[in-house]
């Protein structure tokens, strides 16, 4: 029997791959791991509340009490220790850590990325911003990219991609909701649920599925 493995969340915002991720505990799509704890870099930010509302730990550790990038890593990453987290999930966590944390956790924290990485990824590549620069070029199919989190942003081992259309019609807002209900919603958890079981390994910067 496998030892179940703990989640810990970190998140700024609102919480929707948060949540994505609790529906997908509750109904068993996420197998042999448990989110154990929510920790947020703002006091305001919705996802606390949404952990609260299904008996799950949270823990604000703000940004702006902490003088330097390398102070708030120290500070998030002792906090995961703590908490002993096995994966560590960024869901819209908006914060810049330093390689500490990559050092203590190595393949063991990841992301989703609104885009197929390489392609509108790295610095500035947050949020709409994504979505404006989709537009922009005229790709004809985008998407969503869950990836092992590294010191390089957005550079990480590739766990799983998928794609949706972009249309003519579009506008970032309305292609931002189709990536997230259409891909993140559902590829997030199922990276967790792989991981927990530990069916994924890497290789030479390559991630396997087995």
């Amino acid at each position: 029997m496998k030892t179940m493995k703990n989640i810990a969340v970190l998140v700024s915002g609102g919480g929707t791959n948060l949540q994505a991720l609790i529906d997908a505990e509750k109904s068993g799509l996420i197998k042999n791991g448990k989110i154990t704890c929510v920790i947020s870099s703002k006091a305001d930010a919705y996802a606390l509340e949404r952990a609260k509302q299904n008996g799950i730990k949270t823990k604000v550790i703000a940004r702006k009490d902490h003088p330097d990038v390398a102070a708030y890593t120290k500070a998030v990453t002792d906090s995961l220790i703590e908490e002993k987290a096995d994966l560590v999930v960024y869901a819209g966590f908006m914060t810049i850590l330093d390689e500490q944390i990559v050092k203590a956790f190595p393949y063991k924290m990841i992301n989703v990325h609104p885009a197929l990485i390489p392609s509108f990824c790295g610095k500035g590549f947050y949020g709409l911003h994504v979505h404006e620069a989709v537009l922009k070029k005229g790709v004809k199919v985008t998407g969503a990219t869950v990836h092992f989190v590294t010191e390089v942003c957005d550079g990480g081992p590739i766990i799983l991609q998928d794609t949706v259309q972009v249309l003519d019609s579009d506008t970032p807002e309305i292609l931002q909701k189709r990536v997230m209900e259409n891909v993140e919603w559902k590829l997030l958890p199922k990276a967790v649920s792989l991981f927990c079981e530990d069916r994924i390994t890497v290789k030479d910067g390559r991630t396997y599925i087995k």
